[in-house]
Parts: C-alpha cells; sequence; structure tokens
C-alpha cells in the first residue's frame, strides 16, 4: 500500500490542525506515529477494519482518528496542540492488531510524514 500524508504546518499552542493520508488501496488496519528529532517513532492513534480505536495516553482525548473507507482516506484531527506535539507524522498501514501500546513492528507501509510544529 503506498501512501501519502498531506496538512501537516505550523499552529499557535492551543490550535488545531487535521492531516489527511490518503492510501493507494483499501488498508483495514492503519495507524498514525510521530517522530520528533533525536526520538525514536511512537505510535499516537490506530484504527482497525471494525473501527476500533486506539490512542497513545499523551493524546487522549484530543486526537481522534477517523477514517473514509470510501475515500481510501485516514485523518488525524488534532486539537488542543501542545508543545509537545511537534513532530513528523507518519501514517501506516499494518499487518496485525496487536495489544497495546500500538507498535512500528505491527505496520508494513509507511507514507513519507508531514510535519508539524507548534508555535507558543
Amino acid at each position: 500500500v503506498q501512501l501519502v500524508e498531506s496538512g501537516g504546518g505550523s499552529v499557535q499552542a492551543g490550535g488545531s490542525l487535521t492531516l489527511s493520508c490518503v492510501a493507494s488501496e483499501y488498508a483495514p488496519y492503519m495507524g498514525w506515529f510521530r517522530q520528533s528529532s533525536d526520538q525514536v517513532r511512537v505510535g499516537v492513534a490506530r484504527i482497525a477494519g471494525d473501527r476500533t480505536t486506539d490512542y497513545s495516553d499523551s493524546v487522549k482525548g484530543r486526537f481522534t482518528i477517523p477514517k473514509d473507507n470510501a475515500k481510501k482516506t485516514l485523518y488525524l484531527r488534532m486539537t488542543d496542540l501542545k508543545p509537545e506535539d511537534p513532530a513528523m507524522y507518519f501514517c501506516a498501514a499494518g499487518r496485525m492488531w496487536s495489544a497495546p501500546p500500538m507498535t512500528s513492528s505491527d505496520f508494513r507501509d509507511w507514507g513519507q510524514g508531514t510535519q508539524v510544529t507548534v508555535s507558543s
């Protein structure tokens, strides 16, 4: 599956931003990861084929991961952005849902990433 992210940009702290990820084909299990400079890639949110979702504790209550299967598009709606949220955000299509926390080894295909910055 080929994945193309968009929607990154700069936003003030407390603001909102929505990322999009268009897939080349239907992928039932998808997720978002983020990676800051000098940090490992960490899971942010994921959604299964049955619409089950899972969020990291750091974004729970602020981010949501809607998915439009007809458009083969995954979204990451981010609200109340905080200084710890800036990173390169990556979309991924997975192999299988595993017990939390989500890990990069659960995912097979990756997008090129889109940058999110937050100014105070």
